[in-house]
């Protein structure tokens, strides 16, 4: 059976907010998995996705139980706030495992890590490229005790590319990925979509991949399908970023395969001329590409995949 149900937890600052979520048991035993979408709330792709395969799923064929929740970050979806959450202008996901004396995205991380994803046995945790934001599908994952199943995992989800993240001093943190995984959960953050926009393909591709996660895991019975395309590993992420605010112009497209020396893109100044050209210091693929011409000193340009092998 699946329940729908709303989730208000109770710490002072999230008391007035709802959360719709699933509840789906199992005729058998099985993993506990947990589902969620919209840690930044105009992904919505990755949203639609989790009410798909909910909406969808036959609880007659599922063994074990999934706890889904399509909208994390509902301040974020209802006020079209990419990245951040507009409470206190954080990013939700290099918020976890949170805090109850922090401020609001603190407070949510806290409570949506307590009760959705600590007693799970099992994460998949659903993005895309937020409103600014081109991506060439990809999963993730973080090196760990627990990366062996976390890397099965995402295999199986079938993306083009599967990375594992090494935590690096002063890198980013905070992903509900990385939290899950100092836990002892599996965990993988699947994207796919961008540019805040609703895309049928990335809908399915990420329900697609849920459905052979969940297969893997033994929750649903029958064969793994079979990757779309031949999956490839990436050894390292590389995040670019301008030395000064300026007027971005991307030469790449996400999903490109550059060479190492290639130019990616150039700033300019508000009058035109170039302040900086941006380089690839590898071979690699555009993973990810901000689309917006508007950028900060030191802001995000792109993310490139370096050291690409075929996963075997």
């Amino acid at each position: 059976m699946i329940e729908r149900r709303t989730i208000r937890f109770d710490h002072e600052l999230l008391r007035d907010v709802d959360h719709p979520a699933f509840e789906a048991r199992g005729g058998s035993d099985g993993p506990h998995l947990a589902l969620i979408g919209g840690i930044h709330g105009c992904e919505y792709s990755s949203i639609a996705a989790v009410v798909r395969v909910m909406n969808e799923l036959d609880t007659a064929e599922l063994s074990g139980s999934i706890t889904a929740v399509p909208i994390v970050s509902m301040q974020s979806y209802e006020r079209r706030s990419p990245f951040v959450v507009p409470e206190d202008g954080k990013n939700l996901n290099r918020s976890f495992p949170g805090s109850a004396d922090g401020t609001y995205t603190d407070a949510l991380a806290g409570c949506i890590f307590e009760q959705v994803i600590a007693p799970a046995d099992v994460l998949i945790d659903l993005h895309g490229g937020d409103m600014v934001e081109a991506l060439e599908p990809f999963t993730i994952y973080e090196a760990s005790p627990v990366e062996k199943a976390a890397d099965a995992l995402a295999v199986a989800f079938g993306l083009p590319y599967v990375v594992r993240d090494e935590p690096k001093p002063g890198a980013l943190g905070g992903m509900t990925s990385s939290a899950a995984a100092a836990a002892g959960i599996p965990a993988i953050i699947a994207e796919a979509g961008g540019c805040g926009q609703l895309e049928g393909s990335a809908v399915q591709l990420l329900a697609d991949g849920v459905r052979n996660a969940l297969r893997q895991l033994g929750m649903l019975p029958g064969e793994m399908a079979p990757p779309p395309t031949p999956l490839q590993r990436v050894g390292r992420f590389d995040w670019l970023t301008s030395r000064d605010a300026g007027w971005w112009a991307s030469a790449v497209r996400a999903g490109e395969k550059v060479g190492e020396g290639a130019l990616l893109g150039r700033i300019h100044d508000l009058w035109g001329d170039v302040i900086e050209e941006i380089y690839a210091p590898a071979d690699g693929v555009v993973l990810f590409l901000t689309t917006s011409p508007a950028v900060k000193a030191d802001g995000l340009l792109l993310g490139l995949g370096a050291e690409l092998e075929p996963v075997v």
